[in-house]
C-alpha cells in the first residue's frame, strides 16, 4: 500500500458513521415510549375529569329526557347488544363473510 492510500484511507475512516449500541438505543426508544405514555395517560386523564364534571353538572336537567327515551329505545338497544356478541362470539368470521374485514 502506498502512501497515498493510507492518508486517503485514514481519511475516509474518519468519516465513517460511529459504531451503534443496539442495548443503548433500546433503552432510549424505551424511555420515549414511556414518556409518550404517560402524557397520552394524564390528557386522558384530564379528558375524563372534564366530561364527567360537565355530565355531573347537567345530569339533573338530562334525567328526565333520558327516563322518556330509553323507554322507547331499550328494545333496539337490546337487539344492537345482541347482534354484537353473536359478532364477538362468532370471533369476527361474520365479518369477514360480509367483506367488512379481511
Amino acid at each position: 500500500m502506498s502512501d497515498d492510500d493510507a492518508r486517503l484511507s485514514a481519511f475516509f475512516a474518519a468519516s465513517e458513521p460511529p459504531a451503534r449500541d443496539p442495548a443503548f438505543s433500546a433503552a432510549v426508544m424505551e424511555a420515549v415510549a414511556r414518556d409518550r405514555f404517560r402524557w397520552e395517560m394524564a390528557q386522558l386523564a384530564l379528558f375524563s375529569l372534564v366530561g364527567g364534571s360537565i355530565l355531573w353538572a347537567v345530569w339533573p336537567s338530562l334525567a328526565p329526557a333520558m327516563a322518556q327515551i330509553g323507554g322507547g329505545l331499550a328494545p333496539a338497544g337490546a337487539a344492537l347488544v345482541a347482534a354484537a356478541a353473536a359478532v364477538l362470539l362468532a370471533d369476527g368470521r361474520a365479518l369477514s363473510l360480509l367483506g367488512l374485514r379481511s
